[in-house]
């Protein structure tokens, strides 16, 4: 099963534990020294990614998905805007917003509601498009979530599965559905988020067939389908909606955590071999976190033409979904 974040916020009301600056110096002593800030270290990452993909593709949207106190320079909701992170991503994408943070299809917290609302609508006034995903099967939560999140300005999809296997069936006409051309992610009225393919569609080709039946303007979609890269023909049948309209096709990629069953894997690696691979993901088996602000793992996701990010840039992709930014928390508490 592919890696599919559940955002654990370790405060209600932000969980900065010292002050960034909005361009920090490099901390690092070794990787176990308590100075580096966890936090700019992930933001520098983010901008790597962005530059490196923008050189190539000017167009190319970069969307980091939780972690959203990374907006401001303290990672406080009343800190000024951290401009230099989001001068580099298009938009930001937030799970569990008004329902499944504790449980799916039950509805959030308000207290956590408003607490991320305080970050998402520093970005959204920055200019970012923002893609709430809410983790809900009943039809009028399903409902609720789509009118919620339209009311507090955000594009949002509700998925009635955690797993992010299926193209859901409720609302038999998909919130927002348009015949337009989507060339950007501004313009995005919905989108689709669909991971794991291999699931519920028996081929690529299935998944192919399956998606360009609808008319989500966007789609957020593994690179891989059983390990097997999409080809760039492929990316490009993908991007044609049923209705005429054509959308954007967005990869992910966990930056955060190094999963073994990407093309990267070697089969000798164990936590601390490499230096920068750390523990295993209890929730998710294959999964481990890794010392992201090192450059060695740094270069296996962007930077050259064996990237993980050149790979899906050369295949077409309109833009990438960062998973596990939210990967500074696990580091700041462990430290």
């Amino acid at each position: 099963m592919k890696r599919i974040a559940f955002i654990l916020m370790v405060t209600l009301l932000g969980a900065c534990k010292k002050n960034d600056a909005e361009s920090a110096p490099y901390k690092q002593k070794n990787d176990e020294n308590s100075s580096i800030n966890y936090k700019q270290e992930m933001r520098n990452f983010v901008i790597g990614i962005s530059k490196y993909a923008k050189n190539i593709n000017s167009k190319f949207a970069v969307i980091p998905q939780n972690g959203i106190q990374l907006v401001t320079v303290d990672g406080e909701r009343t800190g000024a805007p951290n401009t230099a992170y989001l001068n580099a991503i298009d938009g930001n994408g937030q799970e569990d917003l008004f329902f499944g943070y504790d449980n799916d299809d039950q509805a959030t917290d308000p207290a956590v509601t408003s607490n991320l609302k305080g970050y998402l609508d520093i970005s959204k006034a920055n200019g970012k498009k923002i893609l709430a995903i809410d983790y809900c099967s009943t039809p009028s939560k399903m409902m609720s979530s789509y009118q919620l999140n339209g009311a507090a300005g955000y594009t949002s999809f509700a998925a009635d599965q955690r797993e992010l296997n299926n193209i859901p069936g409720f609302p038999a006409k998909i919130n927002n559905e348009n015949a337009n051309v989507i060339t950007s992610l501004s313009q995005a009225k919905n989108f689709l988020y669909l991971l794991n393919n291999t699931d519920n569609f028996n081929s690529k080709a299935d998944f192919i067939k399956a998606v360009t039946a609808t008319n989500y303007d966007v789609l957020v979609m593994d690179a891989y389908y059983d390990q097997v890269a999409f080809t760039a023909t492929e990316v490009n049948a993908l991007k044609k909606k049923a209705n005429g309209g054509k959308r954007l096709v967005i990869s992910y990629m966990s930056i955060g955590e190094a999963e073994n069953y990407r093309y990267y894997w070697q089969k000798a690696w164990k936590p601390g071999n490499p230096v920068w691979l750390d523990a295993e993901n209890p929730l998710w088996k294959g999964n481990y976190k890794v010392k992201y602000w090192n450059k060695d793992w740094q270069n296996i996701i962007y930077g050259n033409d064996n990237s993980y990010l050149k790979k899906i840039v050369s295949a077409n992709f309109d833009g990438v979904y960062l998973d596990i930014i939210d990967a500074f928390e696990y580091y700041e508490d462990k430290n």
